[in-house]
């Protein structure tokens, strides 16, 4: 039954006190709301209800207060009349403190008032003003006053209730009334330590002090169109001389009067034309930007030919197109321009091993001795196939969420990204909703339901590993672009990898070590390598002071590169040449983790789609061998192990069994003209095994038929019955070939 809450005019003093406390006083942030409901003539606070210790919620969401049953909270009423305040000594006291031994009651107002500590988490727990939880001051830490990081007024550094230290900055402190507001404002998504920005360790130990973390977006968040100023971008050519007849102020997207807006200040633009640039790819700085470079000095021709060479991944729209493949891409937030640019050190280039399949942060330790790389080699591909049957099953588990109903995307496969962001963001898209993919350039639509999805998902992810949200050249980390952040692509590219993983597309298999450790075990504790830095004037600023072999020749390097370090946050003094591991440190935490903060939490957020980021967190291993590593290459014994054969005479089944496997055998050799992609794709329409394998699984019957029948709808491959090898090997070979070029025409 629902409530239907009002505030009557016509209620008398005695219908608006608060059965709990007693009171009238209406303050949402230091008793919750107050909750006055007229056909149970019931008002209460909803932290006294919450905090009341003989009670419970053993309703739904939508019964009685928010669970708490109207009965029930008779009961708890009746309970309280029966004890005594220990600190108003009134009747009521509904609230007692949880420390063994201590009898102490107390009105939830009152218990505020006398600094007691209410636990808003797990059991809702309470503590008297002589049994609560303090936090521990160590005899090194700073007496005297600082500024709380929130209000900017001083407060002292001493152990009482009105005074909070940070548990993961040695420096931040804050008032407790100053926390308790912020925390009410940003709510559980937001709410977290306001100068290093860590928010685990933090919410943690604050919900352990008594500050209430309401379970709802941040206030800002919920107010309409709070944000409707920022979505407006500046149009207007700003050009001496501007040659649209149409006037400074017309736009016309993808045509030679649109306008392009300065790269580093994204206030003053141009129409494509009046600065005769061919593309809306190439890069336009305004002349206040350029006269600034200018005057720095550092507008050198090494940066030139470092924007030539990342031109085509800096804008929005080639979003997804991959950079060159000897220029590593720069990355859009580091302040190159300031780096130190020496040519002796040069950042080592590691050949890709993707036989090996092993991730970007693994590969520098593969130089050994053949015969004991093969057996290691061995070993790994072992490991990953067992961790990829466990992941398998747990993929299956979170795909009975998946519901019949279906959503069909129009792809264009020129416009992928275009198209799939489209389709991810229109309004009756749900990841429950089984997806049809429909490819609007594609004339052949005979069995293309299947074969069209998993075509989608393996173009999406490829689209993704090239894409300038990430970086790097095999195992890659989140960029840092600031337009992307703003149009909220990073939580649309992990909604994506999480739907493609549970209906049954690839999986990544790009992510470096460190960005997978990032997002199962949070960003707090992981430590990155040099490998990690895919801007190479960052990365050879950190060699040079990594490999300083004299205190003197790592000031004169700090000094060259100071400014870089005050962007980045790492400048500190060095008086001794061990000094240098700590700043290297310093530079690799800011560089690869603490500068994409909010694109790795945008994200984390878009893989919670479907509860993916959770199985990561639960089965870390098991998903590692997915997320960062590349499929196995498709093999005979892969392929044969994968079908389920089936047949009505045990003799077709043994002869059918030896032609099946020996053909799969010169397929793999080379002799024959199809390949083991080729079968599997005739079989399922898919060129790749998902990692949640396919549905229905794959079989083979043996039947009396003329040639090998491919049905996708059931993954069933019919093959004909044959007196010699050669005849079943003519007659696949023949099928195969011409019906995968009927397609493909």
């Amino acid at each position: 039954e629902e409530l239907r809450m009002s505030k009557s005019n016509n209620f008398d003093v005695q219908s608006t006190l608060c059965v709990l406390c007693g009171r009238t006083d209406d303050c949402p942030e230091k008793y919750g709301e107050k909750r006055i409901y007229v056909e149970y003539n019931l008002t209460v606070h909803y932290y006294c209800l919450l905090m009341s210790s003989g009670i419970w919620q053993r309703g739904e969401e939508d019964e009685g207060v928010d669970g708490f049953l109207i009965t029930d909270i008779r009961k708890e009423v009746n309970r309280a009349a029966k004890l005594k305040c220990n600190i108003c000594k009134k009747k009521g006291a509904s609230i007692g403190c949880v420390a063994p031994k201590c009898k102490r009651s107390y009105h939830f107002p009152c218990g505020l008032q006398r600094e007691c500590i209410f636990q808003f988490m797990e059991d809702f727990r309470s503590y008297c003003w002589e049994h609560r939880p303090v936090q521990k001051f160590t005899d090194k830490e700073p007496r005297g006053a600082s500024q709380c990081t929130i209000c900017l007024d001083l407060v002292e550094h001493l152990p009482v209730y009105t005074v909070l230290k940070s548990p993961c900055c040695k420096n931040a402190w804050f008032h407790r009334e100053c926390l308790q507001c912020q925390a009410l404002s940003a709510g559980i998504f937001f709410f977290r330590c306001t100068v290093c920005n860590n928010k685990d360790k933090f919410q943690k130990e604050m919900l352990r002090m008594g500050i209430h973390i309401p379970e709802r977006d941040a206030s800002w968040e919920l107010e309409e169109n709070a944000y409707q100023d920022l979505l407006h971008c500046y149009q207007h050519c700003d050009v001496k001389r501007c040659l649209c007849k149409k006037g400074r102020d017309y736009n016309e997207p993808d045509s030679k009067w649109e306008i392009k807006r300065c790269q580093y200040c994204g206030s003053r633009g141009t129409h494509l034309a009046c600065s005769s640039m061919k593309s809306w790819e190439q890069n336009w700085e305004c002349m206040e930007c350029r006269s600034i470079f200018a005057k720095s000095g550092k507008y050198s021709k090494r940066r030139k030919r470092a924007m030539a060479t990342s031109e085509k991944t800096n804008g929005t729209t080639c979003l997804l197109e991959e950079p060159p493949p000897k220029s590593p891409r720069q990355s859009s937030g580091s302040p190159r321009n300031f780096l130190l640019q020496s040519p002796k050190i040069m950042c080592q280039n590691l050949s890709p091993c993707s036989h090996l399949e092993l991730p970007a942060s693994d590969r520098m330790t593969m130089s050994m001795s053949p015969v004991k790389s093969n057996r290691n080699w061995s070993l790994t591909q072992k490991h990953l196939r067992e961790q990829r049957r466990e992941v398998c099953n747990i993929l299956r588990e979170l795909k009975v969420q998946v519901k019949t109903k279906t959503t069909r995307l129009n792809i264009n496969a020129e416009n992928i990204w275009s198209n799939a962001l489209k389709g991810f963001r229109q309004r009756n898209f749900s990841p429950t909703n089984t997806i049809e993919v429909n490819f609007s350039n594609c004339k052949n639509r005979s069995n293309s339901s299947a074969a069209s999805k998993h075509h989608f998902f393996q173009l999406l992810m490829l689209h993704l590993q090239n894409s300038s949200l990430f970086e790097g050249s095999s195992g890659k980390n989140l960029s840092l672009d600031f337009q992307a952040v703003k149009d909220n692509l990073y939580f649309e590219a992990g909604k994506m990898v999480a739907v493609s993983l549970v209906h049954g597309g690839p999986s990544p298999g790009f992510f470096s070590k460190t960005l997978f450790d990032c997002l199962v075990y949070g960003p707090e504790n992981v430590k990155p390598a040099l490998e990690d830095v895919a801007d190479v004037d960052v990365a050879q600023t950190i060699q040079m002071i990594k490999y300083a072999n004299s205190l003197s020749s790592l000031q004169s390097t700090l000094q060259d590169c100071c400014e870089f370090l005050a962007a980045a946050g790492c400048l500190r003094p060095v008086t001794a040449l061990c000094d240098k591991n700590m700043l290297v440190n310093d530079i690799l935490i800011y560089h690869v983790i603490k500068r994409i903060t909010l694109p790795l939490e945008s994200f984390r957020q878009g893989l919670k789609t479907l509860g993916v980021l959770e199985k990561m967190q639960m089965h870390p291993d098991a998903f590692s061998s997915i997320m960062c590593h590349k499929p196995e290459r498709l093999s005979a014994e892969t392929i044969c192990d994968l079908f389920t054969i089936n047949s009505s005479s045990d003799v077709n089944k043994l002869k059918g069994a030896d032609f099946w496997m020996g053909y799969l055998q010169d397929v793999e050799s080379g002799e024959s003209v199809v390949t083991l992609e080729d079968i599997l794709f005739f079989v399922t329409g898919s060129c790749y095994i998902p990692s949640i394998g396919f549905d229905p699984e794959p079989t083979i019957k043996f039947l009396h038929i003329r040639y090998p029948i491919g049905k996708r709808l059931l993954n069933c491959l019919e093959l004909p019955v044959t007196k010699t090898y050669q005849q079943f090997k003519n007659k696949m070979e023949l099928t195969i070939r011409n019906t995968l070029r009927v397609e493909k025409e």
